[in-house]
């Protein structure tokens, strides 16, 4: 099971597959629909699957003639892997400008410019062996550093799940003219995706618009999934593997919502303070929460951060308010003196119980 982007891109599981190992992940030229935002969206035209209008640019020349054919807010995005942190929302004609200047020698030099789109973002999931699709959940990732979703993306600073602004409607609808027409067009293509299809959404008056996909589970998507999911998640994904996905009764999820909460290094994300100490993380595991570490290291034995996105403090409730309480309780009691994170996870939702 390959979890990062990068090895999916670069054929890990290509390189699997001819030693007869069986893989939970799409082949190099599959995992295009996360590694080339312009791969995506010329793939999204020809099917007419409902996305932001787009251009696809490979100079700075060329990219700023595009600009022209946009009015602002623009979105700016390198058409390759940024961690999360390659697209920008420029308000005006100088910060789009400034953002392809940024851009241009990133990514093989090449961007996609598009219309921004209004409405809520939610994050649909999907398993398919390149013929049967299965619904697998959904989720809200809140992706500025900052409260209030304020500030420059990130590779996600908190989820939750279920989405619930993505109605069981919505989701049918987003499954029939979004993603089964992707999976049917890459298999059409002889390059049928196998893996988790992570669908980032935008809903809006016009019905479900792809903004963009991930071949993985995401982080912290992935999370909030796993607490939610009572499923044997390994007998799905070796039925992904081996093609017998139909076989296979669909997940089931608690009822309970499950929020996530990461704790960043200091420079997040700029450059991450790294090297600062963390205390013991089972002061933050009752009630249960669960504390899930990705940029941690042991040094002489000591945990401390070495990457970006440190830790995710996660917990279930029977709502997303209990859920955040809980979260935050886990929050409070870690002793990550160069930690941060954003106060305010799972605020749309909550504004929406409390109406």
């Amino acid at each position: 099971m390959i979890g990062p982007e990068a090895p999916l891109v670069d054929g890990l599981a290509d390189n699997l597959r001819t030693m007869k190992i069986a893989v939970f992940g799409p082949d190099a030229k599959a995992a295009r629909l996360e590694g080339s935002k312009g791969f995506t969206k010329d793939l999204c035209k020809r099917a007419k699957i409902p996305t932001a209008r787009y251009a696809r640019v490979t100079s700075r020349d060329g990219a700023l003639a595009a600009l022209d054919d946009f009015g602002m807010p623009v979105v700016i995005k390198a058409d390759g892997l940024a961690a999360g942190k390659g697209v920008t929302i420029a308000s005006t004609r100088d910060e789009a400008e400034a953002a392809l200047d940024g851009m241009f020698g990133k990514s093989g030099g090449d961007a996609v410019i598009e219309e921004f789109l209004e409405g809520e973002e939610a994050s649909l999931f999907v398993l398919t062996d390149g013929v049967t699709i299965m619904a697998f959940g959904s989720a809200q990732d809140h992706k500025r550093v900052g409260e209030g979703d304020t500030g420059p993306n990130t590779g996600g600073m908190g989820a939750y799940s279920p989405a619930r602004v993505l109605t069981p409607a919505l989701e049918a609808q987003a499954i029939t003219t979004i993603i089964a027409p992707t999976v049917k067009a890459m298999a059409d293509a002889g390059t049928p995706f196998s893996g988790v299809l992570y669908a980032g959404l935008m809903l809006t008056t016009d019905g479900p618009k792809l903004i963009e996909y991930n071949a993985r589970f995401g982080d912290p998507e992935c999370q909030v999934l796993m607490l939610r999911l009572e499923s044997d998640l390994l007998a799905l994904m070796l039925a992904t593997a081996q093609g017998t996905l139909a076989d296979c009764p669909s997940p089931v999820f608690a009822d309970d919502v499950a929020l996530t909460v990461v704790m960043a290094a200091r420079g997040y994300p700029g450059t991450p303070e790294t090297g600062g100490a963390i205390g013991d993380l089972t002061a933050a595991e009752t009630d249960g929460v669960q504390v899930f570490q990705a940029g941690t290291s042991l040094v002489d034995g000591a945990l401390v951060a070495s990457g970006g996105r440190v830790l995710a403090v996660s917990a279930r409730g029977r709502d997303v308010q209990a859920a955040q309480a809980l979260a935050y309780r886990g929050v409070d009691a870690l002793d990550f003196p160069s930690g941060f994170c954003r106060r305010d996870i799972g605020w749309r939702e909550i504004a929406r119980e409390s109406a």
